[in-house]
């Protein structure tokens, strides 16, 4: 029999019904929306790609793939391939460590010394420390130039180590929080001592063996893994290529698993449904304290809130991929994104949001903008405040109010209507707060579908642009190259148009303002770059953002 046709749109549309008012999604709705999604993110067929799975318990609500797993070779992407994972791996090594806690072979205050004797400062380094990347050493991907030709030598634990740990730390133990790739290997090492063997020989002895996972592996060279996918990233033509070389003892217990989406979420069933750690090692696991608190950060997991439900998450970037995994314990979701490229063009934290709060059934309406007369946004110009003292600008710029937080890369807002607006790319809104006389007095910020939202007071008039020259070719010339620090890096270079443009590791390019020959702005971020003033090539930069400042040397 024959069915008749119903237009696409509409079905969508039919099948959307079933997740509103609260209601959870079913399969078809959720396979419906997931597909959307991945087309408007218009993943090239012929590119690098990615696979998406999302779950309710034990419930799969949807899986699938895009793109290609081998442009070479013309293999497309299946739903099951394999990746890196990169930083995901952490909440694995974290895991380890948490079991031999709950055996009684280790303890959170137990001092790095008791395991690595000879490791500088040792004694004032704990378990703890490491695990909620409060312990100050100095993370090793964060060395100048170690993210090049450095990272593709085989290094035992030991000798990755010697890489590190003479280097000035960045802060006393326990003091305040940075995130730390070295921790996590000395945590791996601190598993390794305690076992006897190999961290990740541990991972699976003591994690996934007992939950029956067999798609989460080590990446080991001598091992071949089927259905393991490419990884891409961007040439210095912006042309897709392969990714660099990289030894993946080096990642080490810091970001060295590679897995599936179907492998992630039987993880994320298995740690967060109890049955890999004890309660008390998992409550802590996931609760952030100390320095970790204000950056929501418990063990190899991150906190954070969607539609005011609690998002326990991770995301990973390593060389040709990226990844993310997040869990809505009140609602058992598990939202997987895996993709074959580290180059930027997928909105990875947007899909999952979206897709997580479908999943729920509170999902986020499209924003359709409406008509706004100019002096009505002209009217909510100005500088606004929040309690903690972060300020945000409002600024009309072309016809379109502009928002921008201090340090932050300015979004032109969608209007929506009475006082109402929305964050391009993002689920975030804004609404204006009026005072009795009808002035802007301040404006409500609702993050990732919160219902309170953060308050934002008007604490002042807007102030001046800053205005810019046109550099000529020499003077141009004369900043270009590659600048870094321990903490950062960016990359200055002219464009085919003759532009000059600025580029940090995995961000898009930005153009840069001159306001002199040695003062530029990058007016998208709110950042000044202050180039040394030395004759011929600048030998160093400053970076100037949200009242930091970061000196950077040419390589």
């Amino acid at each position: 029999m024959r069915h008749p046709q119903i237009p696409v749109a509409v079905l969508l549309a039919l099948l959307m019904g079933s997740a509103q008012a609260g209601q959870p999604a079913t399969p078809a709705a959720m396979a419906a929306y997931a597909d959307q999604l991945l087309d408007e993110q218009k993943i090239a067929r012929d590119g690098p790609g990615v696979t998406v799975l999302v779950a309710r318990g034990e419930q799969l609500l949807y899986k699938g793939a895009r793109g290609m797993a081998s442009i070479e070779l013309g293999v497309p992407m299946q739903p099951d391939q394999l990746m890196r994972i990169g930083s995901v791996t952490k909440q694995f090594a974290a895991a380890a460590l948490l079991k031999q806690i709950d055996a009684g072979k280790a303890r959170f205050d137990d001092p790095l010394s008791k395991y690595l004797p000879d490791y500088p400062n040792g004694s004032k380094i704990t378990l703890l420390q490491l695990l909620n990347h409060t312990s100050g050493v100095k993370s090793y991907t964060g060395i100048p130039g170690y993210m090049r030709n450095q990272i593709r030598r085989d290094l035992s634990t030991a000798e990755l180590i010697n890489e590190f740990k003479d280097q000035p730390v960045d802060f006393a133990p326990g003091e305040k929080w940075a995130y730390n790739n070295s921790g996590y290997v000395l945590l791996g090492a601190v598993v390794e001592a305690i076992a006897g063997k190999p961290w990740h020989q541990s991972i699976d002895e003591l994690l996934l063996k007992p939950a029956r996972i067999t798609s989460v592996h080590y990446q080991a060279s001598d091992k071949l893994f089927q259905g393991m996918a490419q990884g891409y990233t961007l040439n210095g033509q912006r042309e897709v290529a392969p990714a660099g070389l990289l030894s993946m003892t080096q990642p080490h217990a810091a970001g060295a698993l590679i897995a599936n989406t179907e492998g992630l979420w039987r993880w994320n069933q298995a740690l967060h449904g109890g049955k890999l750690i004890s309660q008390a090692s998992y409550q802590r696991m996931t609760t952030p304290e100390g320095p970790a608190k204000a950056h929501h950060y418990g063990f190899g997991i991150g906190t954070d809130v969607l539609r005011d439900q609690l998002v326990l998450a991770h995301n990973g970037g390593i060389h040709g991929f990226g990844s993310l995994l997040n869990y809505l314990p009140k609602s058992q979701i598990t939202i997987v994104i895996l993709r074959n490229s580290d180059a930027p063009g997928f909105a990875t934290g947007l899909v999952a949001r979206k897709l997580a709060a479908f999943a729920i059934g509170e999902p986020f309406a499209e924003h359709k903008p409406v008509a706004v007369p100019v002096e009505q946004l002209a009217g909510a110009e100005g500088v606004y405040t929040r309690e903690d003292k972060r300020s945000r600008t409002l600024r009309l710029k072309d016809g379109v109010l502009q928002s921008q937080r201090a340090g932050g890369a300015a979004a032109a807002l969608i209007p929506l209507g009475q006082d109402h607006f929305a964050f391009p790319d993002s689920i975030n809104e804004l609404r204006l707060e009026r005072a009795a006389d009808g002035k802007v007095a301040g404006m409500r910020v609702f993050n990732n579908g919160e219902k309170e939202g953060e308050r934002w007071t008007r604490s002042g008039e807007l102030p001046p642009e800053p205005a810019f020259i046109t550099l000529d070719p020499a003077q141009m010339q004369a900043l270009v190259g590659d600048y870094s620090s321990p903490q950062f890096s960016i990359k200055v270079f002219i464009d085919d148009k003759g532009r000059l443009q600025g580029q940090a590791p995995g961000q898009p390019a930005f153009e840069l303002m001159a306001a002199s020959a040695r003062q530029i702005h990058v007016p998208q971020v709110a950042a000044q770059l202050d180039f040394s003033p030395e004759e011929g090539k600048a030998a160093s930069v400053t970076l100037n953002q949200g009242g930091n400042k970061l000196v950077m040397t040419r390589k």
